[in-house]
């Protein structure tokens, strides 16, 4: 069970990795001024291909997150495993790496977005280098052995754990909003957690508002919200609803360490 606790932990801070999709305008940033009064997000579209980012994002950066806030809104009736654990990495800053690179986008995202050409590159996250680095800050490296993305679809990954544990994520649906500064992205997935006594399903969410600064140092900040719902496996699934059962809000520095490949 603490490995778990842990585990959920690291699970509720991913979120940079994935996504596509236009939500309304000023939908998502609503959604995080309304914190915690959330539902379930209707306006997200399923999955297809990889989430592109702004150009401002390219390159190697050092991640600071910070919890700033956690709320369970049907407690004390339905609590999910390590929420009061949690409480404990309040104001507790964590570092990692992560970096985002340009290639040229697969044949089957250019029929999906008809503005990008085959000579054009995109900016995407490295996926496998930023949730190592991310899940190692957390669970540290004897813990986590490796993480894999399926070589058929960008929106399934795979982590390992020490004693043949394995976290499954796989991305379902996601929309973003766009401005000159601001990037706002949410994503929704599926978690299925196995290996230990029992196996463990979950439904995130996770939204994330990138703001550009002015100055470098840091040079981006980000707002970001993880909500946690019951899957349907889960006996209150139906008493919890459309409602999450854990938020968790964190506060993201980014600080430049290389200059992105042009």
């Amino acid at each position: 069970m603490f490995f778990i606790r842990v585990l959920l932990s690291f699970c509720l801070i991913l979120s940079l990795l994935l996504g596509n999709g236009e939500a309304q305008a000023g939908e998502l940033a609503e959604r995080l001024a309304n914190f915690p009064q959330w539902q379930k997000l209707t306006s997200v579209k399923p999955v297809a291909g990889d989430l592109i980012y702004p150009d401002w994002m390219a390159g190697t950066w050092k991640v600071t997150s910070t919890l700033v806030d956690l709320a369970a809104p049907l407690a004390p009736d339905i609590v999910t495993p390590g929420f009061e654990g949690n409480r404990q990495q309040l104001n507790q800053p964590v570092s990692f790496f992560v970096r985002f690179v340009k290639i040229k986008p697969p044949i089957s995202q250019l029929k999906l977005i008809p503005k990008i050409d085959n000579l054009s590159k995109i900016l995407v996250a490295d996926r496998v280098f930023n949730s190592l680095n991310l899940s190692r800050a957390y669970l540290g490296n004897d813990t986590v052995l490796a993480s894999k993305i399926d070589p058929e679809s960008p929106n399934r990954q795979i982590t390992f754990f020490r004693g043949e544990r394995q976290l499954v994520s796989i991305v379902t649906a996601r929309a973003t909003e766009k401005s000159n500064n601001q990037f706002i992205t949410t994503e929704v997935f599926q978690q299925y957690f196995k290996g230990g006594s029992r196996a463990y399903f979950n439904n995130v969410e996770s939204t994330t508002a990138y703001h550009q600064l002015a100055s470098s140092n840091p040079a981006i900040e980000a707002d970001q919200v993880t909500a946690v719902y019951l899957s349907p496996q889960d006996p209150d699934y139906f008493t919890a609803g459309s409602q999450p059962v854990a938020l968790y809000r964190y506060r993201l520095e980014f600080f430049p360490l290389a200059q992105p490949n042009q």
